[in-house]
């Protein structure tokens, strides 16, 4: 495994981890090995904590998803349920010869798209991905207050209470504006944050 170390504000390397034990690593020195999008700090790798002796400081999150990135997640989760759903329509329309039938199957279906949202991002969330496929893409995630995993019964209660950021007129959503963690109604309710990775 090879290690890009940031050293005096440069990334240098890579190195291995052998190597890592003659550099004056420190705690919050940022280190990232292949696969990673971004860095993180040493501590926060099991591997280095053990070779280095550094323990995990658990630190809240500094850097928080933007309105905007929220609903563009929301709006390919949307998108791709929407292309599921019209496969579904399309399918059934070739077993069912019926005009009242299709119809049917056609208006049965498109509420079924907020339920499915709904199931799918309480599932998502609380998964080890802590983001469903579109806050994947903006590269944003579901945490608790200190940043780690949340529970399916979180994430459950955090997606039920948008509701309240729904109704009336997304008053709720628009609450993000006005705390600097940019958390919705329902975010604050669940005591969650979405987070974006840190940047350089």
């Amino acid at each position: 495994m090879q290690y890009t170390v940031v050293i005096n504000g440069k990334p240098e390397g890579p190195y291995s981890l052998a190597q890592l034990k003659e550099l004056a690593i420190q705690p919050g020195t940022f280190v990232r090995k292949p696969g990673m999008d971004d860095y993180k700090e040493a501590h926060e790798f099991a591997e280095l904590r053990e070779l280095l002796g550094f323990s995990y400081q658990r630190t809240a999150p500094q850097y928080f998803a933007s309105f905007d990135q929220r609903l563009m997640a929301s709006a390919i989760d949307y998108f791709l349920l929407t292309c599921v759903y019209v496969l579904v329509v399309f399918v059934a329309y070739l077993f069912i010869e019926n005009k009242f039938f299709r119809i049917g199957t056609l208006l049965l279906f498109v509420p079924i798209i907020p339920i499915a949202k709904f199931v799918y991002s309480s599932i998502a969330e609380a998964s080890a991905k802590q983001a469903t496929i579109g806050k994947r893409l903006m590269d944003i995630k579901v945490t608790d207050l200190m940043g780690s995993r949340i529970s399916f019964g979180t994430s459950l209660a955090r997606n039920l209470f948008k509701i309240f950021s729904v109704l009336p007129a997304f008053i709720g959503y628009l609450y993000c504006f006005m705390n600097k963690k940019q958390q919705c109604l329902h975010d604050t309710m669940a005591n969650t944050l979405v987070i974006k990775q840190r940047l350089l």
